[in-house]
């Protein structure tokens, strides 16, 4: 089987219950994406278009900074990578992590939370930044998605 990595950034703390969930249903190892500068409440004001998060989002090419780093990438041959929607598709900070290593040979998988957003062009956003990695659509799922729910759609790409 597989070696995988669940990699996540969880805002509100809703992806990251999920991002567990995950880990745990197929016996993924859970890596965190920190931001190098913590996001504030103000800071994610999706309503004021001078917020933090929406000036990012308002710049394709933002690259917000990420505090740790994944240790020895090279042993994951899948990386689920999750996040919640943001304008519609997936945070900067996760561009970022998709640009930081060599992912080739290796299979991406991207999921979100939103609560009505789908996911939108993610999967082709992180596949046009992932040097040399396949990858998937990806999915969006409700808060509240079952552990069986999210092993069953997992199981597809190990």
């Amino acid at each position: 089987m597989a070696k995988s990595l669940v990699a996540y950034f969880s805002a509100s703390g809703v992806t990251k219950k999920l991002a567990i969930n995950l880990a745990e249903s197929i016996g993924a190892d859970l890596f965190e994406i920190v931001p190098k500068q913590p996001y504030t409440r103000s800071d994610l004001n999706w309503i004021n278009p001078k917020s933090r998060s929406s000036l990012e989002m308002k710049d394709r090419s933002c690259r917000p900074q990420i505090a740790v780093n994944v240790e020895d990438m090279d042993k994951y041959d899948v990386i689920f990578i999750g996040f919640p929607i943001w304008w519609y598709r997936e945070p900067s900070i996760i561009d970022t992590f998709a640009q930081s290593y060599d992912f080739s040979g290796k299979r991406i998988v991207p999921f979100a939370t939103s609560g009505t957003s789908g996911i939108g062009d993610s999967g082709k956003n992180i596949a046009d930044i992932a040097k040399g990695a396949a990858v998937e659509e990806g999915q969006r799922f409700k808060a509240r998605a079952s552990m069986d729910e999210l092993e069953e759609w997992a199981r597809k790409y190990l």
